[in-house]
């Protein structure tokens, strides 16, 4: 009954918590003074370096990079690990997280399990990046959080814009090539943009957790429901809902306070959304829910939602061939085409067999665009228990998945 009880909640808070779903968006037109103060207010938050990094005895440098369309992204640097060390020539790794996460999700697990710790203890320079929308790089040059024109964007956005942007930066910063890791919408911008030549010059190789490219077959019960029933759709177009929230903090109390009852194992929390995790710790949704989920924009769970009924890979549909021709120049939108990929880049997938996201269809489907890529820059790691978190949340990841994703990287 917990089981059945705790996924109520979970579809309660995904599809009707309407209440929770945007209670900063306000629908009117700020000022230019008001979103110039808005822009450039400090954030009142603590930043991840204080609050994730510096505290687990890690150096930490908290920086940010201005997108060409305005939004200011926070990232942040381990440069060394936890025994120090000269900084000098270590390969630097940006990490980029999936939908409803930030930055975050690569630090919730102790340091002697968390990727990004992990990474810095084995000589890499590591930068973690935070999408538009999220707690961290919520500020732009002249809007503000709270302007429906803010959330204007899909993952389109971020493959166009934000990824670029970060990419330019450590490159910049650190004057070499750098390795990726994304999981989840972190893998799908990265696919988007090499398929279309970008970033490449910049990339050293890649390593995609949970790949996301076509989610036609995917099997989570509320993402398809979701899509099915359209109903990004329906809080964009006919409720003017524009900022897709889960973290009211309502919710979010109830959560915590429910999964500290006796008897109640809250590792079942996400079953609903990402499939059976095989290797969470029961502790771990607390520490989760402490920091996630994050907003996205509700254009985006459009786009998303697009992908899954139609189970391709394209640019957000604007409804109609004129609205289309208009943003691209032909009736419908263009895809990406990941057969477009170099053969020759190194590239490291993991995926598992439980994952109701990531589905073993889709992604074998993914893997049969790239039947053509150099054996030997290929590397494709499967594991049958492992689900959507595990990748980034599994008390076993560092064992099953991370061990290996290291060796690869040292290899490039």
């Amino acid at each position: 009954m917990a089981e059945v009880y705790v996924s109520i909640i979970l579809a309660i808070v995904l599809l009707s918590g309407l209440s929770v779903l945007s209670t900063r968006t306000q629908f009117r037109s700020p000022s230019i003074s008001e979103n110039a103060i808005a822009a450039l207010a400090p954030p009142t938050v603590e930043g991840i370096c204080s609050s994730m990094v510096e505290k687990q005895g890690y150096a930490c440098e908290e920086h940010s990079v201005t997108t060409l369309d305005g939004y200011i992204l926070s990232l942040q640097r381990i440069p060394v690990g936890q025994s120090r060390g000269p900084t000098g020539n270590r390969p630097p790794v940006l990490l980029q997280h999936g939908l409803f996460m930030d930055g975050i999700t690569w630090l919730l697990l102790p340091p002697n399990k968390s990727l990004a710790f992990l990474l810095a203890d084995s000589g890499f320079d590591v930068w973690i990046a935070n999408s538009r929308g999220t707690e961290y790089s919520r500020l732009h040059i002249s809007l503000s959080s709270n302007d429906s024109s803010y959330w204007n964007w899909s993952w389109d956005e971020l493959v166009a814009y934000d990824l670029p942007a970060t990419f330019n930066y450590v490159h910049d910063k650190t004057k070499q090539k750098l390795h990726y890791i994304g999981h989840s919408q972190g893998t799908l911008i990265a696919l988007a943009a090499f398929s279309k030549d970008q970033l490449l010059n910049m990339l050293r190789s890649a390593v995609l957790l949970s790949p996301i490219a076509y989610v036609g077959q995917m099997t989570s019960p509320l993402a398809r429901n979701a899509a099915y029933n359209f109903i990004a759709e329906t809080l964009y177009f006919n409720w003017g809902i524009f900022e897709f929230n889960l973290r009211g903090d309502a919710f979010v109390d109830f959560l915590k306070k429910m999964c500290e009852r006796p008897g109640i194992d809250c590792t079942n929390l996400l079953t609903s959304f990402t499939g059976q995790n095989c290797c969470l710790s029961p502790s771990i949704i607390s520490t989760f829910l402490n920091h996630e989920p994050q907003s996205t924009a509700t254009k985006n769970m459009i786009h998303l939602s697009q992908m899954i009924r139609n189970g391709t890979l394209a640019m957000y549909d604007y409804g109609n061939k004129e609205e289309n021709t208009r943003h691209y120049g032909q009736e419908t939108p263009p895809i990406y085409d990941v057969t477009r990929i170099p053969d020759d880049l190194p590239l490291f997938f993991g995926y598992g067999g439980a994952d109701a996201l990531s589905d073993v269809k889709d992604v074998q489907l993914l893997l049969q665009g790239l039947k053509g890529h150099d054996a030997d820059k290929l590397v494709v790691q499967y594991r049958d228990d492992y689900a959507h978190a595990d990748y980034v949340m599994g008390e076993k990841a560092k064992i099953d998945v991370y061990d290996s994703l290291i060796a690869f990287l040292k290899l490039q």
